[in-house]
This record gives C-alpha cells, structure tokens and sequence, in this order.
C-alpha cells in the first residue's frame, strides 16, 4: 500500500499501513528495540524506552549527532518521537493473524515539497522491517522511480499563483548544484544576451535574452509574447542543510496576460517533473 499525504494542523503528514502476520510483541520489538532498529531504520537510535526520554541519532561513519525525544511509549501499541523537528509515530492494532501497522511522519510546515523523497525512503525501510519480521534477506527497493511516482501522485511539482506571476519549488533530493546545472544547461556555458539554453524553457513562454548569470546558482531572462516584453523568468538553486537542496522557479507575469497563467502553471510543471525524472535517472 502507497503512502498517503495529508495536511493536519498546517503541517504535511505521510501516512503508511502494513498488514504484518507477525504477533504485536514481535512487531513491537523490531519497531522499538533499537538494536532490531538498526536493521531496517535510517539511524542509529540511542535511547531509555520511556516517556520523555531524550534521543540521539547517528549515522554509521558519520560524526553529526541529531536529536529528539520519546513522546509515547505505551507497549505494545503506540511510539512516538520527536527527531529533530518531525515526529515519528508507530502504532499497532489488532487483527485476525497479527496486527497491523500504521506508521505516520508529520514533517514541518515548510517541507511539503520534500514528501516524495520521504516517503519514498520510508517504502524501502519498512520493506526492509518485514523482510526482517519474515526472516528473509532482500535487496533494497530501488527508491528512485517511487519517488518519481510520489512527486506525481502528490501532485509537488504544482506551482502557485504570486502577487506578480508565478512560482514553483522542486526538491532536488541533494543533488549538488553542478549536478543540477549541467542538466540544465546541458554542458553549455551560459553568457548574458544570449538565448538560455533549452531546459531552461517552455514552449508557451518564447525566451528571450539572459539578463543575468551566476552558473551554478541561478540564471534570469525575459519572456516574450506575441512578439512584446512581458517579463522575467528566474532559475534559482538553493541549498537549506536542514531541510532540502531544491530549485526555486519564479516567472512574471503581468496583469493584461493573467489568462495564460493556467497554461503556464500546466507546462512549467510537466516540465520541473521531467527534471526530477532526468536527476534521478542520472544517478
């Protein structure tokens, strides 16, 4: 069963389900003992097993420490934690030949954008848990095209109408910004007063010249139609090590041509889909 995205209290919540034919004691183990953890979970947990008891995460290799704490432990039914700003919570209900898990991650206000690389991570963990529960070595979910289905069925790659056009937002899933640049330019390097290259555009927005450059970061030129100066259409990579690496897309759009803004908004966003499709391809 696929992850399910929901907006609770402002904030966006995957949800996931799991039909388990194991007993809730077992589960409970596998989904609390963080020695079982660490055979399925993305970090190392270390923690007491109550109610308000901090926690440290880690990562094999790695020197950074995360944080959180225990905010339900009530054997064998529910656990929940705070990691970071997020909140994990795990609980099992009864069923005729086992339990069943439901697993929700409410992610913060800002990271709405960033559900389908979540999501799409937490598919190949919690394969990885009933592999474990079902004593079976397996390899791990391919994650790419999942998140690419993700980014479509939630719907991410949708823009939104601003004061002066509008705008979009598309995580990049930590691709470095050369990475993201050479899909863009295709190699090529960008000059003021030239035409940008193609990736950078959509048919129903005839480019005009870059105005400014600033490889790998970001790129801005004019758009025309029927042939007159209508605005400006920015490419903007950013980089927030707490929340995503991600493009920001901004195109102008004045008030006499607000009738093109659905063709717009249709066309950048088929076209920011086939980017995330090409980066994650390229890996």
């Amino acid at each position: 069963m696929k992850a399910e995205l929901n907006t609770v209290g402002g904030k966006p919540v995957l949800r996931f389900e799991r039909t388990l034919r194991h007993p809730p004691a077992k589960v409970w183990r596998a989904i609390t003992d963080p020695a079982e953890m660490a055979n399925w979970f993305p970090a190392l947990i270390t923690a007491e097993p109550k109610p308000g008891a901090k926690m440290e995460f880690t990562f094999p290799g790695e020197d950074e420490i995360s944080y959180g704490e225990i905010l339900e432990y009530d054997s064998p039914k529910v656990y929940a934690f705070r990691w970071n700003s997020d909140v994990l919570r795990f609980e099992l209900l009864p069923a005729e030949a086992g339990c069943v898990l439901v697993f929700t991650h409410t992610l913060d206000e800002g990271a709405h954008f960033t559900a389908a690389r979540t999501a799409a991570g937490w598919d190949t963990c919690l394969a990885a848990l009933l592999a474990q529960l079902d004593g079976r070595t397996e390899e791990p979910l391919d994650h790419r095209p999942l998140m690419v289905s993700y980014l479509r069925e939630f719907d991410l790659a949708r823009g939104e109408v601003t004061e002066d056009g509008v705008r979009f937002v598309l995580d990049v899933v930590w691709r470095p910004f050369d990475t993201v640049w050479a899909a863009l330019s295709g190699g090529k390097t960008v000059e003021i007063g030239q035409k940008p290259p193609l990736p950078f555009t959509i048919g129903p927005v005839p480019a005009g010249q870059v105005t400014a450059v600033d490889a790998p970061r970001g790129l801005t030129y004019r758009w025309s139609h029927d042939g007159e100066d209508a605005g400006l259409v920015r490419w903007r990579l950013v980089h927030e090590p707490e929340l995503a690496t991600y493009v920001e897309l901004t195109q102008t759009i004045p008030a006499k041509l607000s009738g093109v803004r659905a063709t717009v908004l249709s066309a950048w966003q088929e076209r920011l889909e086939q980017l995330f499709a090409d980066l994650l391809r390229g890996t």
